[in-house]
C-alpha cells in the first residue's frame, strides 16, 4: 500500500520538485496551492498528484485539508510568500507580521491537526526552512527570522511527539540556481555582484537545485531516517560549516 503524504506548497519551485521525487518513488501526494491554479493542473497532471487550494492562514481551512485524508505518513511544509531582501531597519512591524503570520503561524496551522493521523501512521513531518537561520545572510531577515520561529517549533515538536513514534525535522535550503532566487534576480534584490559574492561564501563554488533539497526532504521522511528527530538538514553547499 502507497504511504500517503501532504506536501503544503506544492506549487513553488521546491515544492514542486518535492512532490516529483516523493510520487516516483511511490508516494500518494496530495499538495496544497494557495492561487496559482494553472501550475497547480501542470503538476497534478504531471505527477498524478492531487492539488487542494487552501489558505494556511485561515486554521480551519487548514484543518479541513488535513481532516480530507483517510491516512497520513508524511507532512511537508515547503509552503511561504516570496521574500524581498530588506535590512531589518528598513522593515516595518506590519510587514514582518505578514511574514509571521503567512509562515510560521501557518506551519502551526497545519501540523496541528496533523498530529493524531500522524501519531496513527508514527509518520514524519518535514519543514522546509532556510540555512539562514545557522549563518544569517544581510537583507535576510524576513525569511530568517519567521523560519526560525518554524525551526523552534520542529524541535518542540520532536520532543513531545517522540514519544508517540512521530518524527520531526528540518531541511534548509542555502541558495538555489532556481526557486526564488530567479524572483530576486528579476525582482533586482540580487545582481551579479551579489551572486558572485554568495558563490565566493560556499565552500562547493557552486549553488544548489531545487532537486537537492527534495532529494533530502525525501530522505527524511524514508525509513532510513528512522532514527533521525529534532534535526535540521542544510543543504547549502557547505555554507553554513
Amino acid at each position: 500500500m502507497a504511504r500517503v503524504a501532504l506536501v503544503a506548497g506544492g506549487t513553488g519551485g521546491i515544492g514542486a520538485e518535492i512532490v516529483r521525487v516523493l510520487t516516483t518513488r511511490g508516494t500518494e501526494v496530495v499538495f496544497t496551492f494557495r492561487s496559482n491554479s494553472a501550475a497547480a493542473d501542470r503538476l497534478a497532471e504531471e505527477t498524478g498528484a492531487t492539488g487542494v487550494q487552501v489558505d494556511l492562514t485561515d486554521p480551519a481551512s487548514t484543518a479541513a485539508v488535513v481532516h480530507a485524508l483517510q491516512e497520513l505518513h508524511a507532512l511537508v511544509y515547503a509552503s511561504g510568500p516570496h521574500v524581498p531582501m530588506k535590512h531589518l531597519s528598513t522593515i516595518t512591524p506590519q510587514e514582518m507580521l505578514h511574514q509571521l503570520t503567512t509562515d510560521s503561524a501557518a506551519f502551526f496551522n497545519l501540523v496541528q491537526p496533523a498530529l493524531p493521523a500522524l501519531r496513527a501512521s508514527q509518520g514524519s513531518v518535514v519543514a522546509v526552512t532556510t540555512a539562514a537561520t545557522a549563518r544569517f545572510a544581510v537583507r535576510d531577515g524576513l525569511s530568517s527570522v519567521p523560519k526560525a520561529a518554524v525551526e523552534a517549533a520542529v524541535r518542540a515538536l520532536a520532543k513531545e511527539e517522540g514519544r508517540f513514534g512521530v518524527r520531526v525535522n528540518a531541511v534548509g535550503p542555502g541558495m538555489l540556481s532556481d526557486g526564488m532566487v530567479e524572483r530576486l534576480i528579476a525582482s533586482g534584490d540580487l545582481d551579479a555582484r551579489d551572486l558572485e559574492a554568495a558563490r565566493g561564501n560556499i565552500p562547493l563554488r557552486t549553488f544548489g537545485t531545487a532537486r537537492d533539497v527534495a532529494e533530502a526532504v525525501w530522505f527524511l521522511t524514508s525509513e532510513a531516517a528512522g532514527y533521525i528527530s529534532g534535526q535540521k538538514l542544510d543543504v547549502d553547499g557547505g555554507y553554513s560549516a
